[in-house]
């Protein structure tokens, strides 16, 4: 076959496929920085300590990151086959997503823009 030829191209970029348990979530109703505070308190912790940590701070983006470690937990035992305790969070990054623009009606017929950020969370694990 042609050294660019569709099915080579697609068999290359499958061959580097990361095979890790993960989960995303998409458009989470959150800022991308509020989601780092959090996702840096659990980078590099064992499964059962970033729960912990996630169960007892206050945040808001606290909730929304525990349901999508549950969600990864999951898929490492029951895709993967993997054992709970060696679990580990690899990587946690937030990106940015939409903005939502709404309006706010200010003194002397101005108007003001409010900006409601989305982000998309991706939380990795792996075993030690």
């Amino acid at each position: 076959m042609a050294k660019g030829h569709r099915s080579q191209i697609k068999r290359e970029r499958n061959a580097n496929k990361d095979t890790r348990p993960s989960a995303k979530l998409s458009y989470a109703r959150c800022s991308v920085t509020k989601a780092c505070f959090v996702l840096d308190a659990i980078r590099g912790k064992d499964v059962e300590t970033a729960l912990g940590i996630l169960e007892y701070n206050p945040r808001y983006a606290s909730e929304i990151i525990g349901k999508l470690l549950k969600s990864a937990i999951a898929n490492a035992e029951n895709n993967n086959g993997m054992n709970r305790e060696n679990l580990y969070v690899a990587e946690c990054y937030a990106d940015k997503g939409p903005t939502m623009k709404r309006i706010q009606p200010r003194a002397q017929g101005r108007a003001y823009r409010i900006e409601k950020r989305q982000c998309h969370i991706t939380v990795v694990l792996d075993e030690r």
